[in-house]
Parts: C-alpha cells; sequence; structure tokens
C-alpha cells in the first residue's frame, strides 16, 4: 500500500537564500516540461498524428537540458494527467447519457397526461364529460366536480368552469413544460456529440484563478499581481518518483535519518539541503523505509522505490514522503465467529452483529449530520464514526462486510424525482466513508470484505424488518453481513406463491417481489409475518392508503 506522510512546515528563511532560488528554479523548469508533455500529448491525439519522431522523453530531455530522473517524472505526471482528463471525459458521457433518460422518462410521462387531459377536453366539448379510472378526478351527480392533490382538494361546480378555469390552463402548462423538456433533451444530445468528439486539455494553475485576471477588480487593477499570483500556482508542487536500484530509493533525493536532513541534487548538479525535515506522523515508518533501503544489498531484487514530493506555499515548504507501506500482518481475516454487517448511509451508519451460522446477534446505528458542514468538516466527523465502528468490530472480534457501490451516476439521475430523496444521494459521502473505515480497520487489524450490494435491503426489509424489530437499514445491514459469510437469501414461505416458478435465480425473486410489495416502508410490518406464513398477506389492514390497498390486490393476483 502507498501512503504519503507530511513534514512540518520548512520556512524558507531558515534556509540558504541560494538553496531557496535553485528549488525555485527546479519547480518552474520541471512544470515547464510537464506542460509542454501535457500540450505535446493532447495535439496528437486531436490531429492524430505523431509531432515528433523521437520519443517525447528524448525530446523533453533536449528541449530542458533536465536529467533522466527529472524528464522521467514530469513525463509521468504529464501521462498521468491525460490519462485521467480522459477517463474524466467518459464519465462526463456516462453522467450525461443518465440525464438524457431522465429526461426521455419525464418527456413520456408529460405527453401521457397532455393525452388524457386532451381526452377529457373533447368530452367537455361533446357535453358528455367522463373521466377515465386512471385519474382523481371525481364528478358528482350535481355537477360538481373534485380532485383530490396532496394537502388540498379543488372544486368547480360545474363542466364549464372546470373547463375554463383548469382544464386549459393545465394543457397551456403542459404544452409549454414539455417544450422545454424538449429543448433541454436536444441540448444534452448536442452536449453529449461534443462530448465524445472533445480531447480534453487541462488549466495549469486552476480555471478559477485564471478567469479572476477579468473577473476580480483587485487583478484587473493590478495584473502583476495576479500574474505571481497564477505562476506560484501553476509551480507549486513537484514529485520525483523513487527507483528501487538507487542509494537510498531515489536518485534525486536523499534522506539522513539521522540529522532530519533531506538532499536534492537540483537540475544544475548543485546539493540543495532542506534543514529539520520532521514528519509528525509516520517518522519511524519514513526512517525505517529509508535505513531498509541503505542496507538493502540486492536492490535490484528487494529494493524499494521512495518517492518525494516539494510543495511551494510561498514562505515555506511542505516535504511529502510517499513510501510504500505492508499491510498489517496481524488482521483478523477469520469469519469463524461471524461478522459485523454495515450498511452506509447519508446521516448514519447502520451496523449488525452477525453469527458464523448467519443468525442475528445485535444491531444498531451511528449517527451523525454532514447537513452545512464544510468538506473538511464532513470528513472529520465521517473519520469519528469509522474509529466508533472498526472499535465494535475490534471489540467482538469480527472482520466488517461492506457493500461496493458506486454512487458516481445514481446522484446524477432522477431529476425529476422526489426532492428529498435527491437532497439525501447528493450529501451521501459513500467513497469518503468507506475510505475512512478501510484505513482506521486497516490500522486496527481488522479485515474489510466487500460483497454485492444487489437486493440487500429488499431482502432485508421484506423477510427481517418485522422478524426482529429492527430497522430497514439495519435489516439491510444484516443482509449484507450474511452475503460476506457466503449465505443466500431465499424468499420465506408467505411470499414465495407470489413467485413464479420459472425463476431459478434468488435475486430475481426479490426483484419481483420489491415491484409487488410498492407500500410505504411503516406498511410492512402489518402486511404479513414471515415466522406465520399460514396467515397469507393482509391487504385490507387499516394502515394501508387505498390506493395502496388497490395496487396491492392487483400486484397479487396477477
Amino acid at each position: 500500500m502507498k501512503k504519503a506522510y507530511f513534514s512540518r512546515r520548512l520556512y524558507k528563511s531558515k534556509m540558504d537564500i541560494l538553496h531557496v532560488t535553485e528549488t525555485s528554479y527546479a519547480l518552474e523548469l520541471f512544470h515547464r516540461a510537464k506542460r509542454f508533455t501535457f500540450q505535446t500529448l493532447v495535439r496528437e491525439k486531436r490531429w492524430g498524428r505523431k509531432l515528433h519522431q523521437e520519443s517525447l522523453h528524448i525530446v523533453v530531455k533536449k528541449k530542458y537540458g533536465m536529467n533522466d530522473y527529472f524528464v522521467n517524472s514530469a513525463v509521468r505526471e504529464a501521462n498521468a494527467l491525460f490519462s485521467s482528463r480522459m477517463e474524466l471525459n467518459k464519465m462526463y458521457i456516462q453522467q450525461t447519457e443518465e440525464k438524457i433518460k431522465d429526461v426521455k422518462k419525464k418527456l413520456k410521462t408529460e405527453r401521457t397526461k397532455l393525452t388524457t387531459l386532451r381526452k377529457i377536453k373533447e368530452n367537455c366539448i361533446k357535453g358528455n364529460l367522463r373521466f377515465s379510472k386512471n385519474t382523481n378526478f371525481v364528478l358528482q351527480k350535481s355537477g360538481i366536480i373534485s380532485l383530490e392533490v396532496k394537502n388540498r382538494s379543488l372544486i368547480w361546480m360545474n363542466s364549464y368552469l372546470f373547463e375554463h378555469r383548469y382544464l386549459d390552463v393545465k394543457m397551456k402548462r403542459t404544452k409549454a413544460k414539455i417544450g422545454r423538456l424538449k429543448h433541454r433533451l436536444d441540448r444534452l444530445e448536442q452536449k453529449k456529440m461534443k462530448l465524445k468528439e472533445h480531447i480534453p486539455s487541462a488549466v495549469f494553475g486552476g480555471k478559477k484563478l485564471f478567469k479572476q485576471q477579468f473577473t476580480k477588480e483587485e487583478f484587473i487593477k493590478d495584473h502583476e499581481a495576479w500574474r505571481k499570483l497564477f505562476l506560484a500556482a501553476r509551480n507549486k508542487e513537484m514529485i520525483i518518483s523513487g527507483r528501487k536500484d538507487a542509494g537510498s530509493g531515489n536518485f534525486v533525493f536523499h534522506y539522513n535519518p539521522a540529522t532530519n536532513e533531506l538532499h536534492m541534487t537540483s537540475i544544475g548538479g548543485r546539493v540543495v539541503i532542506f534543514p529539520e525535515v520532521v514528519f509528525p506522523y509516520g517518522q519511524e515508518i519514513v526512517n525505517k523505509a529509508v535505513t531498509d533501503q541503505i542496507q538493502c544489498k540486492n536492490k535490484k531484487t528487494y529494493g524499494k522505490p521512495i518517492s518525494w514530493s516539494i510543495e511551494d506555499h510561498g514562505e515555506y515548504y511542505i516535504i511529502k514522503c510517499l513510501v510504500d507501506v505492508e499491510s498489517n500482518p496481524s488482521i483478523n481475516f477469520s469469519t469463524s465467529d461471524g461478522v459485523i454487517g454495515v450498511d452506509c448511509n447519508y446521516n448514519h451508519i447502520a451496523w449488525t452483529d452477525v453469527s458464523k451460522d448467519g443468525n442475528f446477534l445485535e444491531s444498531g446505528k451511528l449517527s451523525f449530520s454532514i447537513e452545512g458542514k464544510t468538506s473538511g468538516q464532513i470528513t472529520k466527523i465521517l473519520e469519528a464514526e469509522a474509529i466508533a465502528l472498526v472499535d465494535i468490530a475490534v471489540r467482538k472480534k469480527k472482520p466488517i462486510v461492506l457493500e461496493k457501490l458506486d454512487t458516481t451516476l445514481s446522484k446524477v439521475g432522477n431529476k425529476y424525482g422526489n426532492k428529498k430523496a435527491n437532497r439525501m444521494k447528493s450529501m451521501f459521502a459513500y467513497r469518503k466513508m468507506i475510505q475512512a473505515i478501510k484505513s482506521r480497520a486497516d490500522k486496527m487489524g481488522v479485515a474489510v470484505i466487500e460483497v454485492n450490494p444487489a437486493y440487500t435491503s429488499i431482502s432485508g426489509k421484506l423477510k427481517y424488518m418485522r422478524k426482529f424489530g429492527i430497522s430497514i437499514h439495519q435489516a439491510a445491514a444484516f443482509t449484507i453481513g450474511r452475503r460476506g459469510l457466503g449465505y443466500k437469501e431465499k424468499a420465506p414461505k408467505v411470499l414465495k406463491k407470489y413467485v413464479p416458478k420459472e425463476v431459478s435465480h434468488h435475486w430475481k425473486h426479490w426483484s419481483i417481489l420489491d415491484k409487488k410489495f410498492s407500500v410505504r416502508t411503516h406498511t410492512l410490518y402489518h402486511l404479513f409475518n414471515v415466522n406465520q406464513p399460514h396467515q397469507g398477506i393482509d391487504v385490507f389492514h387499516p394502515s394501508l392508503l387505498e390506493e395502496e390497498k388497490h395496487q396491492l390486490i392487483k400486484a397479487l393476483a396477477s
């Protein structure tokens, strides 16, 4: 595992002025080489031909007069940036496709709505007002028309008022909405085409800072101040990759653990000394990595590279050491005592203690709030909850089982869905949550097992939620834990008769049942009992809405 350790601030005032100047020159030349390499890669991709007969490494070396170690790092950095931009472009295409699907779905809904309104309008013109069964309009014998919408009721005393005050207005608005959706769909299709043809570039120094020369008043008046700031941002960091055959893991940098001095052989061949390079966290690991590499006799076989990075923050430098750290050898991978199943949510982490036989032992949740918090605050909150979760696993001596989720596309889709659900999705910092759990678990010697998340929430909701009297999220954590142990979730007897016999895979069973039982979650506590399958399903329970009753009867009859 690759880890980066940050040094304390190294102020330039405590260094030799010549060494500071030499470091600034190295940073500037390194980034000039990196920008040239990146621009060459972009142009070659756009024009579909090679710009140089020689390799890019040799071209950069000749152009900037740098040695192989600096050139190799600059070219690798540029290649990595170009690859990441291309991958990011693919992700943008996928996100745009999700948005197109969402708009098409909404467009279909609105067209269906307009068709229904037109049919009602035709009936009004004929003087024979009727409503189809799939609408919420009610026509009384007295000629009064009513409509139930959310928290209020709309009433029209006769068909004339209904036609001109509601129907015509609604049709006009729906047509306008369809027009806006068509326009949005057209724009998204154009965007998708452009993204497929587009070869992305990058603004070194940041797009935001680049635009500020035209938008921020202080930079409009003093362009030289902006230029200094922009150049500093462009030439901020230099990473020199390590080599396993080097004496101390790197041919440019050499760290002395005894004196805490870092020596850098600059582009011109001069030695630059960084005094008092101390790592507040990981000093022993850095010292051990450097010492082991120096003492290693057969470096080509057993040597390990050590990469170094210099960040220029104006008044001071930050040094980073990037080393290969072996995984904790005492990690507990054993599931002989069971596992801790974990279901991550936007405002809490639900966990369930599962025995080795797949039985329920205990459950709980770790609540937190990230609403209105900054990115740094969210990270700290999630780290605190990760510590609490891993402590539970350490106390019970069991590994953790998590879902392997990708929320990149799910956050983009369903623009026209439930606002509250969309907000919850956008706030769901899943990647940060998982990273914090894994990092803490590795430190404490707890194994983390990842499983496929398919139908864990659905099977937990329908099968275990009422059985154990737990929340839907704790039930999902239970099924995640069972999946980590290798158990399959089969439909209980009370529900199995509603699954067609020709369907073989158990995941398909849950997909069918989820569509049939599309009711509010809390009502599932009253509909059936998995422990008493002979009782059947109570489709007339008072907790069900009339609409849910009709839908459920129809679904179970099919």
